[in-house]
């Protein structure tokens, strides 16, 4: 009933490679600058800055050591308490746990699937010292009310930004409104490095620190010897990597535009379908739709999980939403408020891939 005639596999991310990557790499192979010294390091550090209009914009070998280096940087340690949500990849918790800190799972948003910020101050405590939002999918959350809590808290702020570059609030890029964002440059990213991160800040301070830590902690002396004052990490990106991220970020407005055509397209097709639910852009946001993410309703007739598998029999990439982290065994005894809709959404939510009718012959029934 439902195959259709597929040449085949329709992947769900697939990463655009068009500009100018093969010349600047090539650029650090003929020059031999290949490891993480070159100035194509520094060129993305001060391009990304400039495009997010950030004082600060330190490299980092992926979006995890970013999250991680933030919480270090804020001096986060054991004893301490975030208030994340528990719909998200497990990169922003498992940071929280590597830094000796407690994760505090607070509840999402149905219709954007980002953190409740309604519900956030329910949770804070006297350990409480963070609040780390993930702007999931491409929306961002609703900031000004996570600011005003964290001003009244004495609280600091960090966006997990991995999924959303590009994404705008109330015209401000997501990652540069807490105290520090932190964003991914995996292959299925807007833009991609293959692997790599960045940490981004407007306190010149922060982002000193963070350099200084993800470069070794390293201070070179006179003599060119080596001395390391404090334990640092070795989260450097490669500059045949920053070469690559260079050339990526050149047509990142391309890249969004895409996202957003794309999007339309499937809103199109898909706003009479019954038992649908569409993703949506607050009035105040941009939504750069990195996955265009639906959520399969009791009333379409057939689950999330038996629509995946037919999209998968049809050679078609799909990925259910995030499983909850508050439901898998090194979190199971966090401490969380109620989280009814993390765990229906993590049921019923569906990812798609790329522009393709395909699928929407599927999917439409």
């Amino acid at each position: 009933m439902y195959k259709i005639g597929v040449d085949k596999m329709i992947p769900l991310c697939v990463p655009e490679i068009k500009g100018n990557e093969w010349k600047y790499i090539k650029e650090c192979l003929d020059t031999n600058w290949v490891s993480s010294a070159g100035s194509y390091v520094d060129k993305f550090e001060r391009d990304f800055s400039n495009y997010l209009s950030v004082k600060k914009a330190i490299t980092t070998s992926n979006g995890t050591t970013a999250l991680f280096l933030a919480l270090k940087i804020l001096g986060i340690g054991e004893g301490d308490e975030v208030i994340v949500p528990s719909l998200t990849f497990i990169s922003p918790v498992n940071a929280i746990r590597y830094v000796g800190a407690e994760p505090v799972f607070v509840d999402v948003c149905r219709d954007t699937y980002v953190m409740d910020v309604e519900k956030v101050e329910d949770l804070i405590t006297s350990k409480t010292k963070v609040i780390l939002p993930v702007h999931l999918y491409g929306h961002p959350v609703d900031m000004d009310k996570l600011l005003d809590i964290a001003r009244e808290h004495s609280l600091y702020i960090i966006e997990d930004a991995t999924e959303s570059l590009g994404a705008l609030y109330k015209n401000k890029p997501v990652g540069t409104i807490g105290d520090i964002g932190c964003f991914s440059f995996n292959g299925n990213k807007l833009i991609t490095t293959g692997a790599g991160g960045m940490l981004v800040t407007n306190n010149e301070e922060l982002g000193d620190k963070a350099k200084f830590l993800s470069t070794q902690a390293k201070v070179i002396n006179e003599n060119k010897s080596f001395y390391h004052p404090e334990i640092g990490y070795n989260f450097r990106m490669p500059n045949i990597l920053a070469a690559m991220g260079c050339a990526q970020l050149e047509n990142i407005d391309e890249y969004i535009k895409k996202k957003k055509d794309n999007a339309m397209f499937y809103n199109k097709l898909l706003k009479n379908v019954k038992g649908i639910t569409l993703p949506i852009e607050k009035e105040w946001a941009r939504n750069v739709h990195w996955l265009y993410s639906i959520v399969v309703e009791d009333e379409y007739g057939v689950s999330r999980d038996e629509l995946l598998k037919i999209l998968a029999e049809n050679e078609i990439e799909s990925r259910p939403f995030f499983m909850p982290i508050h439901k898998m065994p090194p979190y199971v005894n966090c401490k969380h408020d109620d989280l009814s809709i993390t765990e229906e959404l993590s049921l019923k939510g569906l990812n798609l891939q790329k522009l393709s009718r395909k699928p929407m012959t599927l999917v439409m029934g």
